[in-house]
């Protein structure tokens, strides 16, 4: 008799604590509670989910909207101008994340200034043969091969099609929307699919992306080369003025960081003398710095994450200089913090663009992000994300000192004064 009492009593107890763990799990997820996200909610799914699976799961959740929403409404500090329209914030999600435009809407709920879809390439195409994304936990960064991997031009611009009048509203109060172009693996004429990219989301995009600097694509990497950059760019604005519009698309042109002097030279050199509105600095890399750890950096592919956030800087900085600051720049590269992206932003950088750290940490990075620029703008005596561009360029201004990736980890915002700067994540 005794024994069942205490047996039934186990069972009730053990309900109890299940139920009040399930309810717990429950609300951190919603309320978006970041320490919970990051140090158990994403692990214990790693550990569970394949690289691949846990991305179109992740996109599956976010459509649906079963994510955490924004906290608060941005400051106005944190709005941008440029490419003649109006970011209420700087923080955007990179290419790579949406390939297909299926969660663009849940993406915005998260806090982001602006989501770019894509890569999309004219025709439907498979991408290279799984496994093709390997997570290096260690270095907090990923090799993704996944060679441009797309539901095709007619499917995506059908799909953005739909949202069509909500994205108008969207983009009128500064919610804005980029569209990643890429040509097919097998494609004869790279221009001939950049143009077709034009011409179908010419209508649906605040801005598009020319895409050459992906590693992942036989080929696609010349394209960036002098001669041949100048020749597609070309083709490809005069399609953009042929648009008949109400308004234009911006068109930005996304570079690699493993470019040499010379290539980054003629790079500004045919951006600024064709008049392109915009860089995106950069891709992820083929190279693999010494300091991973991960025995998986013998992968192929494209790294990104926290190893990629000092080139990627480097290349920003590179970049503005190049271009005397008149060309807008959209940083991406190890981005994690929001010191990390006023690091960027002094270095040269208009916007920015996460991918790689939401992997790590979870949707509630972003408004931890925007939280810790916006403080951070204020100790360095910025009124304005405006103000802060390309701020260690200018004579008397106190330029960053890099932090080692030890620094990185943890550090607390109200640590970072106002002569230090960090950096990590993207595509």
């Amino acid at each position: 008799m005794a024994g069942n009492t205490l047996k039934r009593r186990m069972r009730e107890a053990a309900l109890v604590l299940g139920s009040g763990t399930c309810l717990f799990v429950a609300y951190c997820t919603a309320v978006g509670d970041e320490k919970f996200y990051a140090n158990h909610l994403i692990p214990t799914l790693q550990r569970f989910l394949d690289p691949e699976m846990a991305h179109t799961l992740a996109v599956r959740f976010i459509s649906w909207g079963l994510i955490p929403r924004s906290k608060c409404k941005d400051s106005s500090a944190l709005e941008v101008n440029v490419f003649g329209r109006k970011f209420k914030n700087p923080v955007g999600v990179a290419a790579g994340f949406d390939k297909h435009g299926e969660a663009v809407d849940g993406l915005y709920k998260m806090g982001f200034g602006f989501v770019e879809v894509g890569t999309v390439t004219p025709h439907p195409q498979d991408g290279n043969p799984r496994p093709r994304v390997f997570r290096l936990d260690p270095d907090q960064a990923i090799i993704n091969r996944y060679g441009f991997n797309s539901h095709g031009l007619t499917v995506v611009q059908r799909r953005l099609q739909a949202r069509s009048e909500i994205q108008e509203q969207l983009t009128k109060g500064g919610n804005l929307l980029g569209i990643n172009l890429g040509k097919n693996k097998l494609s004869s004429d790279a221009a001939a699919d950049y143009v077709e990219g034009v011409r179908g989301f010419g209508s649906l995009a605040d801005y598009l992306v020319v895409n050459v600097s992906s590693p992942n694509t036989p080929g696609l990497r010349a394209l960036q080369g002098k001669e041949k950059l100048r020749s597609l760019l070309t083709k490809v604005m005069k399609e953009r003025d042929y648009l008949k519009v109400n308004r234009k698309p911006a068109i930005l042109l996304k570079i690699a960081p493993d470019l040499t002097a010379e290539e980054k030279k003629d790079i500004a050199s045919v951006v600024t003398e064709l008049g392109v509105d915009g860089l995106i600095v950069t891709n992820t890399t083929a190279s693999r710095p010494t300091t991973l750890q991960d025995p998986l950096q013998t992968q192929g592919g494209g790294l990104s994450g926290m190893p990629l956030r000092e080139m990627s800087t480097k290349t920003v900085n590179e970049m503005y200089s190049l271009t005397k600051g008149r060309v807008p720049i959209i940083g991406v590269g190890g981005i994690s913090s929001g010191a990390d992206v006023l690091e960027k932003i002094r270095a040269g950088a208009t916007l920015i663009q996460l991918y790689t750290a939401i992997t790590y940490q979870g949707p509630p990075l972003v408004h931890k992000i925007k939280c810790e620029l916006e403080q951070l703008l204020k100790e360095q005596g910025f009124s304005s994300v405006a103000e802060a561009v390309g701020a260690d360029h200018r004579p008397g201004v106190t330029q960053m000192p890099a932090l080692s990736k030890d620094n990185i980890q943890g550090a607390p915002v109200a640590a970072v004064k106002a002569t230090t700067v960090l950096e990590h994540s993207t595509e």
